[in-house]
């Protein structure tokens, strides 16, 4: 897989509380990825962008939510998550809150 399929992949990381007790207690990471994506690009695209080894990978569709604005109805896009655990003391050092 190239770089830029790698790039297409990982969107980003999906940043919050629960994410960063997940780094602290279990070694996972949250990164939000393309629709398309499945496990197994996800673990591929991961461990040759960071040069780390991938335990697991779960993916999750997150549905997008209906709001309104101003008496307009409105609806916020659906995306997909990935939760990726890495082997035992392996670290995102990028990632890593302080």
């Amino acid at each position: 897989m190239n770089k830029e399929r790698m790039y297409q992949l990982i969107r980003m990381p999906h940043v919050s509380e629960k994410t960063a007790r997940l780094q602290a207690d279990s070694n996972q990471y949250v990164f939000e990825v393309a629709r398309d994506a499945d496990k197994g690009e996800i673990r591929q695209a991961i461990e040759g962008l960071f040069d780390v080894q991938v335990e697991n990978v779960s993916v999750v569709n997150v549905k997008g939510k209906s709001k309104s604005f101003r008496m307009r109805a409105g609806r916020q896009r659906s995306w997909k998550k990935a939760y990726v655990r890495l082997a035992q003391g392996q670290t995102i050092e990028q990632l890593q809150a302080d």
